[in-house]
């Protein structure tokens, strides 16, 4: 492959999977446009307490999607169609059991869950509605994020784009005439997302009617140790989007402290505007996966660090361009989901945004990188960064610097902790190449 076709097959993959992580990120900033205007403060409030289910459930289909289209990108370029069959009847297999597990959840602990996310009396009822439905439709979005995985690796990925922009819009759609003319209230706008990823695999559908699909279902022994290295691959999607609610819970709480149930929706703006932002991170990655995953089953290790070298670049163009938007328009953005006119809400808000959005570049950084040493079958360093990032790092930082700080501190953790997972993350990237280098070297 040449480099301008490595070019181009970068360009095409990318920008269709960043419009298609970008549509597929609206379904909650819809609801949050949407319930901050029919449901004010206290809407928003129910609306953040509960999106972190929707981050473990959205990342759970993202680890099976992503992990399998890794092994069957690879097993495909190597023509062990059998090989990747298997993956593909191995990864529903894995949708399944995570599906039973979620709904079980929304059965019988929804009220449970909802207390522990800590929901007061004023927001309980339309947290647990939103958080509930959002549970029983898991089946629905864990079945659309294996499908758009295994489309996008089988070479689709124009399909792939469509059915997530079309189940997006489709929310905004019908989150506005559930909201407004059937005044559906917060059942409504969860309603909305739950149908959208099922207009999604509806939108997929005729690829598999007309049997475009090289992927089947195939008669095999269930085997632990593919089932493993399925979830090993797909660990760094997981953590990414399990991040998000992690550190959602996290700040709810000590805002909750800080500034009670304003300052929660103050931050639910923030964090879903965030989501956008790591959804073009996301659908960069994305895009390079299939093509890092097949030149490294051919062995071209040069295609894959110009498509890595593609991917950086254009990380830190889109970094530059949302940060200068969040700086200069942070007034006029945070207007749009205060329709209370809440002076406080406002005023924490366009702070927030300011600082929180200043781990752009990191963010990018670490997702991207991420993804390329699961694509390249080196995961235990996607793990550790994504662990750290997720889990490790983020919530000391946040509790310390809110103690010194109090909210500036809260809005500082987020990139601080970006920023030292991205210094580690050089350093692992730099000992790798090394490695692939002295191997080249060796032959």
């Amino acid at each position: 492959m040449s480099k301008l076709n490595c070019f181009r097959d970068f360009a095409k993959y990318s920008s269709l999977n960043v419009l298609g992580m970008i549509g597929l990120s609206c379904y909650i900033l819809a609801d949050t446009f949407f319930v901050s205007l029919g449901l004010g403060t206290n809407g928003l409030t129910a609306l953040n307490l509960a999106i972190p289910v929707y981050n473990f459930i959205h990342g759970s289909g993202l680890m099976i999607g992503m992990g399998g289209g890794i092994k069957y990108s690879i097993q495909k370029s190597q023509n062990e169609s059998e090989n990747a069959n298997r993956i593909f009847t191995h990864s529903l297999c894995l949708a399944a059991g995570f599906a039973v597990f979620f709904v079980l959840l929304g059965l019988f602990l929804s009220g449970t869950i909802t207390s522990l996310l800590g929901a007061d009396e004023n927001v309980f009822d339309m947290s647990k509605t939103y958080l509930q439905v959002i549970l029983l439709f898991a089946p629905a979005f864990l079945m659309n994020n294996v499908l758009l995985c295994f489309v996008r690796n089988d070479g689709a990925p124009q399909l792939s784009m469509a059915a997530m922009i079309g189940g997006s819009l489709s929310n905004i759609v019908l989150d506005w005439v559930f909201i407004f003319p059937c005044k559906m209230g917060i059942f409504g706008a969860v309603f909305a997302t739950g149908l959208a990823p099922i207009i999604s695999i509806l939108i997929l559908s005729p690829y598999f009617i007309k049997k475009k699909n090289k992927f089947h279902l195939t008669r095999c022994k269930l085997k632990l140790r593919l089932l493993a290295d399925i979830l090993s691959g797909g660990i760094p999607s997981l953590i990414t989007e399990v991040s998000s609610g992690i550190v959602m819970i996290v700040f709810n709480t000590i805002i909750l402290g800080l500034q009670g149930n304003v300052g929660v929706a103050a931050y639910g703006v923030i964090a879903n505007l965030s989501l956008v932002v790591v959804a073009i991170y996301t659908g960069i990655s994305q895009g390079i996966q299939p093509l890092i995953s097949r030149n490294y089953g051919k062995g071209n290790f040069t295609n894959i660090q110009s498509i890595l070298r593609y991917a950086l670049i254009t990380m830190l163009i889109f970094s530059a361009l949302i940060y200068s938007v969040v700086f200069f328009g942070t007034s006029q953005i945070v207007t749009i989901f205060n329709s209370e006119n809440n002076a406080l809400l406002q005023s924490i808000a366009i702070e927030g945004l300011r600082l929180y959005f200043i781990a752009c570049p990191f963010v990018g950084f670490n997702i991207i990188i991420s993804v390329y040493f699961t694509s390249t079958v080196y995961a235990i360093p996607a793990h550790i960064i994504s662990i750290l990032r997720g889990f490790v790092l983020i919530i000391p930082m946040a509790f310390l610097l809110s103690a010194a700080a109090k909210l500036f501190g809260v809005w500082l953790a987020f990139p601080s902790t970006e920023l030292l997972v991205a210094a580690i993350a050089a350093v692992f990237y730099f000992i790798y190449r090394q490695r692939q280098k002295n191997k080249v070297l060796a032959k």
